[in-house]
């Protein structure tokens, strides 16, 4: 884009729940170059000035672990939840063999569209298909094309054997290689989970992580079935297997940790690890400790994922159900703190190690990944807090979305896009894909 985009009359977001009211925001090429009362940032030529009318401004949204095509091939997540693991399984591998290149990328095109309409500006993606070189090459196309960020990794396992295994894995590898530095779409190395994953194979993911150095994407303690299999195959839990095996660091970005027990949190604190937390699959364990209050009381890189189903304000409302109870108990001080930090602290310092610049805040040098919503903010005259940012937030819906630099949302609308087309490319996508299903039963 020619010239600088200015956001006018705005209500600047902060992370510590204040809202700076009559502000300009100006953006020049992918990062924010001044921040500034109103009066003080004329419009010079050339700029596209953007009306924001009191509106909020705030860094864009972070789904640190997604599945942007195969949700799209699975039940709605309360049914799919309910499915014994093993059937779940089964489900997602047979479906995944079922894809073709344009298929994936019809379906990503249809979920990255929904999730800029949603305010998300980055997405940890983990996809499933058996061409893994089409595949990911597909989805950066769909990506790169409506402009949102995506970090894509294949979620390899050896369930079909160790030679199939390799040949995903190398592909996914070379995708990475390749994308390195993209300053909008970069792979990582992905693997299913520790129950479908031998230690020839996670041996060969950590050390391709290492040489390459980039991020690993997975299933961390996914279930009982994840736990019980892998400690009956290898005497060891998820956790301490993994690490064992050089996977937990700050190359690693785990997602739904739903088997934990404090010192297994505490080990990922220690290691690095970023977890993407799915509240809304989360349940008390029997015995031991709540796995949401593990990772709430001794992970700092945390954020919330939707793992392709519903929303991330869907997640953070299962969040603060889950924070509410262990409040309850007396351990949890702070709960607006701890939402916060899942919704925008966490994922800005994931977002910043990926891609390497300040993320997260509406300030001077930060990137310009930002989301304007049609919501007023009030605050308080005196100390500017609001006490209700974050919920506007997310039951606000999103007018404009920025994404480094780019505008792909206007006053509710794609850019460039048909949202109505990109759904019945994705409906066309399904009816292909369970046609070859009906064909192959």
């Amino acid at each position: 884009m020619e010239g600088r985009l200015l956001l006018k009359n705005c209500a600047v977001f902060r992370a510590d729940g204040r809202v700076r009211n009559g502000m300009a925001v100006v953006v020049e090429g992918n990062t924010i170059r001044r921040v500034a009362p109103d009066a003080q940032v004329p419009v010079l030529p050339g700029d596209w000035e953007v009306a924001c009318r009191g509106r909020l401004v705030a860094p864009g949204l972070v789904d640190c672990h997604s599945h942007l095509v195969n949700g799209q091939l699975l039940p709605p997540s309360g049914h799919f939840l309910l499915m014994p693991p093993a059937e779940r399984l089964e489900r997602m591998l047979r479906v995944a063999r079922l894809l073709a290149d344009e298929d994936v990328e019809a379906l990503t095109r249809f979920a990255a569209a929904r999730a800029l309409r949603d305010g998300v500006t980055l997405v940890v993606e983990h996809l499933s298909c058996q061409d893994v070189a089409g595949g990911l090459a597909a989805q950066a196309r769909a990506a790169e094309g409506l402009g949102l960020r995506l970090l894509t990794s294949h979620a390899t396992h050896s369930l079909d054997g160790a030679q199939q295994a390799e040949t995903w894995l190398e592909a996914n590898a070379d995708f990475a290689r390749e994308r390195r530095e993209h300053p909008l779409v970069r792979g990582a190395i992905g693997f299913h989970a520790s129950y479908t994953c031998d230690h020839a194979l996670l041996t060969r993911v950590a050390r391709l992580s290492r040489q390459l150095d980039v991020p690993t994407v997975f299933h961390l303690a996914e279930s009982e079935d994840d736990l019980t299999t892998t400690y009956s195959r290898h005497s060891q839990r998820v956790v301490p297997r993994l690490d064992a095996l050089g996977l937990l660091n700050p190359r690693a970005i785990a997602a739904y940790a739903r088997t934990l027990d404090s010192s297994e949190a505490g080990r990922l604190e220690e290691s690095g690890t970023f977890v993407a937390l799915a509240p809304r699959g989360l349940r008390t364990l029997e015995r031991g400790a709540d796995p949401m209050e593990a990772v709430l009381a001794r992970i700092h890189m945390v954020g919330l994922g939707t793992g392709g189903h519903g929303t991330l304000q869907d997640e953070l409302l299962a969040a603060l159900v889950g924070a509410l109870r262990i409040s309850r108990a007396g351990r949890l001080p702070d709960v607006d703190g701890s939402l916060a930090h899942l919704l925008v602290n966490g994922p800005a310092e994931l977002c910043t190690r990926l891609f390497g610049l300040p993320s997260g805040n509406v300030e001077e040098g930060s990137i310009a990944d930002l989301v304007v919503y049609d919501s007023v903010p009030p605050s308080d005259p005196e100390t500017g807090y609001s006490p209700h940012l974050l919920g506007q937030m997310t039951r606000s819906p999103v007018a404009w979305t920025v994404v480094d630099g780019r505008v792909c949302v206007r006053e509710g609308q794609l850019l460039g896009f048909d949202y109505v087309d990109l759904a019945r490319g994705a409906t066309e996508a399904l009816h292909r894909v369970w046609t070859r299903a009906r064909l192959g039963s």
